[in-house]
């Protein structure tokens, strides 16, 4: 029996079409919706062998049982591909999901679809590390902490309701815009993926930026005697230029992490230490 079963899989793998060739009938918008709502395990398997694999294949078998419900052998042809290496944007893998599906309604040539698949998921990473990372997140936490520093409660919650609403949009109107466009939808991709990644990146730094303005409140506690009229440090350094502590900051941190190869977690930890010991000096 092990045997056998060892002959089928091997015969799965090596299978370069799938035996009942006629297009299956489009997915109705049910069950795409459905693997929407599953591509939130994509990487709840995740493994460093094949990465998402797994869960990519629970994602998308809804999809294929109603392509290969008919044809048990081609069901199982579909799912051993699938089950290859795969690692791509959680929040835009319905992108790939979609291309693939239409692809495998239409019964297209199996190393076909492989190559979409991997063609596809590739330039998702910097994308997506774009859209959500160096964009998204910074001027919604920026927004929300400030409330939260002021005492409200509805800082964090706004945060959440504002990130998941985002991300689910996006799932969902990827997977069916996708759906439709078929291979199509990679032209689309790649033709203006490089510049779209770079306007991204461009815009979270300036988010950043401005919120490192607005919202740096380190300040100079000292002052030095000058009869009835002390002179106060921060008011000569705001006269030079206003927020200049934090704007220092940020650029040393610069220059640990960029020149130095200081990791996120170092500077942290030395602006904790800095943070303490200037407060307790009177510094801060």
């Amino acid at each position: 029996m092990q045997e056998v079963v060892m002959e089928v899989t091997k015969m799965a793998s090596n299978a370069t079409q799938y035996n009942n060739l006629t297009p299956a009938k489009p997915l109705d918008k049910k069950t795409l919706n459905k693997m929407v709502w599953r591509s939130l395990n994509l990487q709840a398997s995740f493994n460093y062998e094949r990465m998402q694999a797994a869960g990519w294949l629970y994602c998308i078998l809804p999809g294929l049982m109603k392509i290969h419900g008919d044809n048990e052998e081609d069901l199982q042809i579909s799912m051993q591909h699938n089950l290859e290496f795969f690692n791509t944007h959680p929040f835009l893998v319905t992108f790939v999901m979609g291309i693939v599906l239409s692809l495998e309604q239409q019964k297209a040539d199996i190393n076909m679809i492989r190559s979409v698949r991997v063609a596809a998921m590739g330039p998702l990473g910097g994308i997506g590390d774009a859209i959500f990372w160096f964009t998204l997140v910074p001027i919604t936490a920026g927004i929300t902490a400030n409330m939260a520093i002021n005492g409200s409660l509805a800082g964090p919650i706004l945060f959440l309701l504002i990130f998941n609403a985002v991300q689910m949009l996006v799932r969902f109107g990827l997977m069916n815009w996708s759906y439709k466009l078929g291979s199509q939808a990679i032209e689309i991709l790649t033709a203006n993926a490089k510049e779209f990644t770079r306007a991204a990146s461009m815009l979270g730094v300036f988010v950043v930026g401005a919120l490192t303005s607005n919202y740096g409140g380190t300040t100079i506690a000292l002052t030095i005697e000058n009869g009835e009229s002390p002179i106060v440090i921060q008011s000569i350094l705001d006269g030079v230029l206003p927020k200049l502590i934090p704007l220092a900051i940020t650029l040393g941190l610069y220059v640990l992490i960029k020149k130095k190869g200081w990791s996120p977690v170092k500077c942290i930890a030395l602006l904790l230490v800095v943070g303490l010991v200037g407060a307790f000096i009177g510094l801060f």
